[in-house]
């Protein structure tokens, strides 16, 4: 499914009601699989970045941060990412010079940027070929729900904006398996912004002693779009997340153009975007993530790719010093199953 049905997010109805016997069973296949026994122990410490729902909630802006903290720590972070969207099958460096976003997906594009990056739909394989690139600490972007390689860190991003959506499983709900096994698997939440949906997840993680960790997306250098008149389009979860940062950052919102996650741009599609841009005189802004969905993938896309402003965001945690208290959560939790492994 490459958009979620709008009733996911609103108050249960008919559908979601109807549905809900199916999401029930998935969802307790999926907490099921999640308590599976690991078959792979990382020779470094694995915190993996995700999310209760299907969608955006942050996790790559969460992933980078974090990466960026590690380096401060004198560590070689790496990133281990499924490469949703990619054809490549077998686990690969991401090399933005040869790669774009058919091969790799939109966000290792994005994250090798930050440091080595590897796309494997196999997760085991994927921190082989990185314990093998010197790096010492692996971050997984997604993932959570995957039991294959063992995880010293789990951190489960909400977007308070949508939080969890109406609640129920896959395919009455966004929730991608039960509740209380995800819960009981993550060891933090980070809540991103302070909007009414997130609560519902604060509520749960507190009856459950789990950390709540808060945070709020900021624009990078968003000053330029400041009273620029622009056409705004975008292929991911949450687009009117991405029309209110530009709001926030000042720029007018005279149109847009909404695509389904992860959107594969064709050469009329941007033709046609850049031919709106031009007849209506707006200046064509989009995501971090689809500009990297554009790159290398033809004339007409790097076309539309070269006059576009990039809205980039960063995540800027509520308070910083606990970022370098996870990553050394992490480490402390490797090294002890380690010390459990030799003994």
């Amino acid at each position: 499914m490459s958009e979620a049905p709008p009733f996911w997010f609103q108050k249960p109805g008919f559908a979601a009601y109807a549905l809900s016997p199916f999401g029930n069973v998935y969802g307790r296949i999926a907490g099921k699989r999640m308590k599976a026994a690991h078959s792979y122990a990382s020779k470094v410490p694995v915190l993996c970045i995700g999310n209760f729902v299907t969608g955006g909630a942050g996790k790559t802006p969460t992933a980078i941060a974090i990466a960026k903290t590690v380096r401060n720590m004198n560590m070689r972070p790496g990133f281990l990412s499924r490469g949703y969207g990619g054809s490549i099958a077998e686990p690969t460096v991401v090399d933005a010079s040869v790669h774009n976003s058919k091969d790799v997906g939109d966000e290792p594009l994005i994250l090798c940027d930050y440091a080595t990056t590897v796309v494997s739909p196999n997760r085991v394989a994927g921190a082989k070929l990185l314990e093998e690139q010197d790096v010492d600490f692996i971050i997984m972007d997604d993932g959570f729900q995957n039991a294959s390689l063992l995880k010293d860190y789990s951190l489960a991003v909400v977007d308070s904006r949508r939080g969890i959506g109406n609640g129920f499983c896959i395919p009455a709900g966004p929730v991608r398996a039960d509740m209380r096994a995800q819960l009981s698997a993550a060891h933090a939440v980070l809540v991103i912004g302070k909007l009414e949906a997130g609560l519902t997840v604060i509520r749960e993680a507190a009856k459950m002693a789990k950390p709540v960790l808060s945070a709020e997306i900021k624009g990078i250098q968003s000053e330029a779009l400041q009273g620029v008149h622009v056409l705004a389009y975008s292929g991911i979860a949450d687009p009117e997340k991405f029309h209110t940062s530009l709001e926030d950052a000042g720029a007018i919102v005279t149109a847009f153009r909404n695509f389904h996650d992860h959107h594969p741009y064709t050469a009329q599609e941007c033709r046609e975007l850049l031919e709106q841009a031009r007849d209506e005189k707006l200046v064509p802004v989009t995501t971090a993530k689809d500009a990297a969905r554009l790159r290398g993938m033809g004339r007409e896309q790097d076309s539309l790719r070269s006059v576009s402003k990039v809205l980039n965001i960063e995540i800027a945690f509520e308070n910083p010093n606990l970022v370098e208290m996870i990553i050394k959560s992490a480490i402390k939790n490797a090294d002890a199953r380690r010390i459990r492994s030799a003994d």
